[in-house]
């Protein structure tokens, strides 16, 4: 049997503690809910949580270099994640190959934004009905998802989105009010893989939705590091070539 793929799931839980709308929604927390979905794929999938008011802000070195993908959710304290963490992030992506999975407000968090090489800025609004629609139906995080969804309402993003042109266009969200808005972008960074998926506001039921879950079961899938070789060994090997 294969090794499991060790996901982290990092979630600032701070709503989910003053807001009661996001307790009822999510009662574990949204790092939480994620991981009791997951907990169906647990012979494939080993989960650790944490938050930013966790020890070492969640991610010790111990966890962060145990880590194959990365998922992160963040919102309103996104200045307080320390710069010396981003950094150690941005490096298990770009050099290592870890997998970096940003959802809904985690566009404008430090380590999307360092990784993608952006400043994150969106057009946003009201909350409204929003489908979910699916543009690269052969990519791999697209699998077993229908032509479109609907996700009830969600927490409307808009154009312009202030990031690189994505190297994958998955979903696009199309909101009531005639928005539309990239949902589901991938990005390659160095030796890592990088997906941003819009849904999943703290007082909206996006991360119950089957699809949603789908989705993130196939980008951790997607995203996991592929098998390299040693690293040293690699710049002998082009040195050699000279």
């Amino acid at each position: 049997m294969a090794d499991k793929i060790r996901v982290t799931i990092w979630n600032e839980f701070r709503h989910e503690k003053t807001d009661a709308n996001a307790k009822a929604l999510y009662p574990l927390g949204i790092h939480g809910t994620i991981k009791e979905f997951l907990g169906k794929y647990d012979d494939e999938i080993e989960v650790t949580l944490a938050a930013l008011d966790d020890s070492d802000q969640g991610l010790p070195d111990e966890v962060l270099y145990n880590t194959d993908v990365l998922m992160w959710w963040g919102h309103m304290a996104h200045g307080e994640v320390n710069d010396e963490l981003v950094a150690k992030i941005r490096n298990r992506v770009y050099d290592d190959g870890m997998g970096f999975i940003a959802m809904h407000s985690a566009h404008f968090s430090k380590p999307f934004r360092s990784i993608v090489g952006t400043s994150g800025k969106l057009l946003w609004g009201d909350e409204q009905q929003e489908l979910i629609w699916n543009v690269l139906p052969a990519h791999p995080i697209a699998a077993g998802i229908p032509e479109h969804f609907d996700l009830g309402t969600e927490e409307m993003y808009g154009e312009p989105f202030m990031i690189p042109q994505p190297d994958e266009l998955v979903f696009v969200g199309w909101f009531k009010h005639g928005y539309v808005f990239r949902s589901g972008c991938t990005f390659f960074r160095g030796r890592g893989k990088v997906f941003y998926f819009q849904p999943g506001h703290e007082t909206e039921g996006a991360f119950h939705n089957p699809y949603v879950q789908r989705i993130l079961y196939n980008a951790i899938k997607w995203a996991k590091p592929n098998e390299f070789g040693d690293k040293m060994h690699d710049c002998d090997y082009r040195a050699n070539l000279l």
